[in-house]
């Protein structure tokens, strides 16, 4: 008999190694740098295998290795993709000239960002609380390598539970 308990907790415990390793990972959000579509305290679920088969889109949360401090990981919303010109000007995002339309930030940048191009294999990626994000502006460009996965669920607290919006 307890050579069956002992076999369950190890087959648990090798299953949620394997789902935590390549299917999904939970997160704790500990900052307000996006709000208001992830607030400080949410915990969201990850998408890990997502970005095995298609690239990283434009708009979507990603969570990811910090570039300064690897064994960190950062949530963002990714802006510019490899070769994307980026600029924000008068709190406007522009991507390759064009005004990116951005229903999710919490208020208009006080500050404007001088154009750069997104290197081949790298993300710009920013908050959607501008004014309180430490992101690419500051950091610079998140390498592919880095990407961890597509955050997709906020499962607590229970009154904020479901799907994040891209």
């Amino acid at each position: 008999m307890l050579k069956e308990y002992l076999q369950s907790i190890l087959i648990a415990l090798v299953i949620s190694f394997l789902i935590i390793t390549f299917v999904v990972q939970a997160f704790y959000i500990p900052s307000g740098s996006m709000r208001p579509t992830l607030k400080p305290g949410d915990r969201i679920f990850a998408n890990k295998f997502i970005y095995r088969f298609r690239e990283p889109q434009r708009q979507e949360i990603i969570v990811f290795k910090y570039p300064v401090d690897p064994s960190r990981r950062f949530i963002k919303r990714l802006i510019g993709l490899p070769g994307d010109r980026v600029k924000i000007i008068e709190g406007r995002v522009y991507v390759n000239g064009k005004a990116l339309e951005e229903d999710y930030t919490l208020e208009k940048s006080y500050s404007d960002f001088p154009e750069v191009k997104v290197p081949e294999n790298h993300y710009f990626m920013l908050g959607d609380n501008r004014n309180n994000s430490e992101d690419s502006r500051f950091w610079g460009f998140v390498p592919r390598e880095n990407i961890v996965g597509k955050a997709f669920v906020i499962f607590w607290p229970l009154n904020r539970i479901g799907l994040i919006k891209r």
